[in-house]
Formats: C-alpha cells, sequence, structure tokens
C-alpha cells in the first residue's frame, strides 16, 4: 500500500472521551499497526466531547437519542480535522450523514448484558422495591416486564461513573455490557452475565465500527484489513431491523443476529415504554439475505404492536 501514515503525518482516530470509548480507539490502532507493521506513533488518538457526554443529568430521550454520542465526531470527520471515527456500534443512528460510510467492523465481543449488584445476590432474587439504576430504555422495558415491583433510577454515565453510583447508594445495583467490562479488563467487577434467552441484548451490542469519508482512499484500504465479515453479516440484519422500526435511544428495541453454517437467525423483542407489554419472534434465512431478513422481522412486530405502542409520553 502507498502512503502509509508515519510519525510525522499521523492517521487521526477520532473517538469519544471515555475509558471504554479510549480502549476501543487503541484497539482500532493496535489493529492498524498490526495489520501494516506501523509505529503506534503513526496514528493518533483525538479525543472529541459529544453532547451526549456533557449533559448527563437528562435521560437521553429528552435531549435528542442515539445522535449525540456521534454528531460532533462526526462533523469533525466530514472536516477533516479526524482521518476515522471509532463508535460503539450500539449508540449508532442507522443512517450516516452524506460522505460519510460506515463499513468497517472489528470482531464483535460478548454481547450479553451482564448484572452487577456488589452486595450480592441476583437478579431472581431482588426484594421488591429494589432500586435498580439504568439510563437504557430498553433494559428498563424488559426489567419492568418481568418485575414490575422493581424501582428504577435514572443512571447515565461511563462505566465508572455508574459503579461509583452504586458505591454511593444511589441504587442496589445496575446493569452493564460484559463487552465493556472485558475491554478495559475489570475482571473485579462483580458481574453476573445475562443469558440472551433472559435479556435480549441492544442491538449491535458489543460491536465496534469504524466510520471514514467516503471519498479517502487510503482511509478505505487500511480499514478494508481490519474489516471483521461475520460481524458485518450480523450487523447487517441488526440494522436493517432497527431501521425498519424506527430505532433510537426513544424505543426498547433489542435484537441479536447469529450465524449457523449459510444461515442467519435474527431475534428481535419490542416493548411497551412502561414494560407492560413484550412482543418478540425469530426469522432465519441465508445470511447474504440479513438485511432483507431484518425488515421483515421489524415489520412482523409492528403489525402486531399497532399505533401508539412506542409513544413513552403515555407511558406511566
Amino acid at each position: 500500500m502507498k502512503n502509509l501514515p508515519d510519525p510525522r503525518n499521523p492517521f487521526r482516530i477520532g473517538t469519544r472521551g471515555s475509558p471504554l470509548a479510549l480502549a476501543q480507539a487503541h484497539e482500532t490502532r493496535d489493529r492498524l499497526c498490526a495489520a501494516f507493521d506501523l509505529p503506534s506513533e503513526a496514528f493518533e488518538i483525538v479525543v472529541i466531547k459529544t453532547t451526549g457526554d456533557a449533559i448527563l443529568d437528562r435521560p437521553l430521550k429528552e435531549i435528542g437519542g442515539k445522535g449525540l454520542f456521534t454528531r460532533e465526531i462526526e462533523d469533525d470527520l466530514l472536516a477533516g480535522r479526524i482521518d476515522i471515527a471509532v463508535h460503539s456500534m450500539k449508540d449508532m443512528p442507522v443512517q450516516q450523514p452524506g460522505g460519510l460510510t460506515l463499513d468497517c467492523y472489528l470482531p464483535r465481543e460478548d454481547v450479553r448484558d451482564a448484572f452487577i449488584a456488589p452486595s450480592g445476590g441476583t437478579l431472581s432474587g431482588l426484594a421488591p422495591g429494589t432500586k435498580v439504576g439504568t439510563s437504557s430504555l430498553r433494559r428498563k422495558a424488559q426489567l419492568l416486564n418481568r418485575r414490575p415491583d422493581l424501582e428504577i433510577v435514572e443512571f447515565r454515565g461511563n462505566v465508572q461513573t455508574r459503579l461509583k453510583k452504586l458505591e454511593a447508594g444511589v441504587a442496589h445495583c445496575t446493569f452493564l455490557a460484559m463487552a465493556g467490562l472485558n475491554r478495559l479488563g475489570m475482571s473485579d467487577v462483580p458481574a453476573t452475565p445475562i443469558a440472551t434467552e433472559e435479556m435480549l441484548p441492544a442491538v449491535a451490542q458489543g460491536a465496534i465500527g469504524i466510520e471514514r469519508r467516503s471519498d479517502d482512499g487510503r482511509a478505505t484500504e487500511l480499514l478494508a484489513a481490519l474489516h471483521h465479515l461475520e460481524t458485518g453479516q450480523r450487523l447487517a440484519a441488526e440494522r436493517a431491523y432497527l431501521a425498519a422500526l424506527d430505532g433510537s435511544c426513544e424505543t426498547p428495541i433489542a435484537g441479536l443476529a447469529t450465524l449457523d453454517g449459510t444461515t442467519l437467525s435474527l431475534r428481535g423483542e419490542i416493548l411497551r415504554t412502561d414494560g407492560s407489554e413484550a412482543l418478540s419472534d425469530t426469522r432465519t434465512g441465508l445470511i447474504e439475505d440479513g438485511a432483507a431478513i431484518g425488515k421483515d422481522l421489524a415489520e412482523s412486530l409492528l403489525a402486531r404492536a399497532g399505533h401508539g405502542f412506542f409513544d413513552w409520553r403515555t407511558a406511566s
């Protein structure tokens, strides 16, 4: 490859500034170094503060949804201030701004949610009225659907912030993604993985995506060496499902694609925001038909849900 990055003119990797976001950016840099036999100094990690990171005292649904974690980074990418952007895919809107492409995914981590209870206990064994901290509408709705006797408290912030809130007694327990704990090497956190049959994860949970300018040939060639085909195939189905549901942080949606040989299976779940009703279904087909499978599953669930199913303003 011609025009490889070098320390005199480093390739700029844009990211949010949380410890997890930085770990993901460093993983991307390390994979690029290994793929092209380059020193780490050939890359520069550029931290960009997003609106979602700056506003922590209100639920995401009140301030704009998923784009709050990506807008400023994408603006810098379009303006040429960075060369690529590293994202947690569960934070990504299904549509990218004109001029940007998202078609590189790193190997997916553990997709499961983790139950975190420093004082011990299990999710099923929680006493009525126990305070559970979460900012995720999906987790809130799934929990209330199964345990309407629990109290949900708002719990925004990065992994470290949420763990500090637990220590301060804001809630008795919370949820985190196993992928984040693994990437941060936080094996000391008392985490119990929750089977996907019990709590279906967010669409694209555990996946890292790398965004580039569509006309940047060098970035295109660099990222082609990193793309993990299986993760891309699974996310093609999951994100088509999400797009057909018009999913955002304002809607409780879960979905997970799995592969078996040439077959793709997609499980989906949608919930009323107060947890009073949950609808789920599965579709199976050929891997190459993943996007169509996702769209079909979404349309089936929407037909069953009817008008107003996701309206958080009327939720009790």
